[in-house]
């Protein structure tokens, strides 16, 4: 099937998650400084989940950028991932408003890690389809920066019972980390149009 309500779907849950992020910013009590101060781990925790987000909705636009066909499988691998993008504020407002607190803290790694793994499972779904996105295939062959990722979640979820800053600064590594411009997909659709003569 065609990818066009797929990815139009997919849009439009990534603008509400972050209509919803900026929406649980709170407005500052007093009308100073002070008062801004209050509400900046708030606003911390907002600037992380907003650029995990637009992290996620990039990919997404890439990886269905190599995709040709969409699955049954794959409408309900991308329902997976957008499941747990959408507790993304949640927890960011939990952590916002307890952010020395491990619980919350080990909760927003939990969410992180379970979008990589709905983000794997997506991304395999969709290279299955080998002879529609052999693009996809090759452009994720190996996907470092994925198992990397899921490693250091699963560091971090623990570690936050421990000291939640060194948690908190693994989420923000992992970030930086995809932030780096990936240039698979890209190169793998312009060798393949080369291939094909276009």
């Amino acid at each position: 099937m065609g990818k066009g309500r797929f990815e139009a779907f997919s849009d439009g849950v990534i603008a509400i998650i972050i209509t919803i992020l900026v929406l649980e910013l709170k407005v500052p009590e007093a009308d100073d400084l002070h008062g801004l101060r209050e509400t900046l781990p708030h606003f911390l925790a907002y600037v992380l989940s907003f650029i995990y987000v637009g992290i996620y909705w990039n990919n997404h636009h890439h990886m269905l950028h190599a995709t040709n066909r969409v699955s049954g499988g794959a409408l309900w691998a991308n329902l997976h991932l957008l499941f747990w993008l959408s507790l993304v504020p949640f927890v960011t407002g939990w952590m916002g408003e307890h952010h020395h607190a491990a619980v919350p803290t080990a909760a927003y790694g939990v969410v992180l890690l379970m979008a990589a793994v709905s983000w794997t499972i997506l991304q395999t779904t969709l290279t299955r389809q080998r002879d529609h996105n052999a693009a996809l295939a090759r452009a994720i062959n190996r996907d470092f920066k994925g198992k990397l990722s899921l490693g250091l979640y699963l560091a971090a979820i623990p570690l936050a019972y421990v000291e939640t800053w060194a948690s908190i600064a693994i989420y923000i590594g992992v970030a930086l980390i995809w932030l780096v411009p990936d240039r698979r997909i890209e190169r793998a659709l312009s060798e393949h149009h080369d291939a094909q003569g276009h």
